[in-house]
């Protein structure tokens, strides 16, 4: 099953050498896969849930590349491909979910923080209080969509088809 993963906001930011500054900003050769391990998270009671969350990869096979490149050399565009497995566990009662979110993403990086992603399959979306277009909560978003994710973090997640899974509700 080749799926890919976007790991929101416990997305680790991961440097990548600059081009020669003759590059042009869209790659022209094919850079290689290369992993994009997603990190271990905790999210306080009311955050994202009611209750304190943690999220670990128990399958997490996720590469990234990147395929274009701002004037500066940062990742202008990155595609994501992989099987992900997250599990997400009530930190109160152990209650756990695991998460397939082995969905595929390429995402828009633009130069003012903000990005831009098309998506398809699922991938693991957090929002908090009045962040987003969704009420606060911690979802599997499946299906074929996009996000907006502004500067200062905002959320807007567009569903052209598919569901939403609210994870918030399965480990209460």
């Amino acid at each position: 099953m080749r799926r890919t993963i976007l790991a929101l906001t416990a997305l680790a930011t991961v440097s990548v050498g600059a081009p020669p500054a003759s590059a042009a900003s869209v790659s022209t050769d094919r850079a290689a896969w290369e992993p994009a391990p997603s990190a271990p998270w905790d999210v306080a009671a009311g955050v994202r849930c009611d209750v304190a969350v943690q999220g670990e990869p128990i399958v997490d096979e996720v590469v990234r590349r990147v395929t274009a490149r701002h004037p500066d050399g940062s990742p202008k565009q990155v595609a994501y491909k992989g099987d992900l497995v997250v599990r997400v566990t009530n930190t109160v009662s152990g209650a756990f979910y695991d998460a397939d979110v082995s969905g595929s993403a390429l995402v828009d990086h633009r130069t003012d923080g903000s990005q831009f992603w098309t998506v398809r399959g699922p991938v693991l979306v957090g929002v908090g209080e009045g962040r987003g277009n969704l009420p606060r909560g911690l979802y599997v978003v499946d299906g074929v969509y996009t996000m907006d994710i502004s500067a200062d973090g905002y959320k807007s997640v567009n569903l052209a088809h598919g569901s939403l899974t609210d994870i918030c509700d399965r480990i209460d």
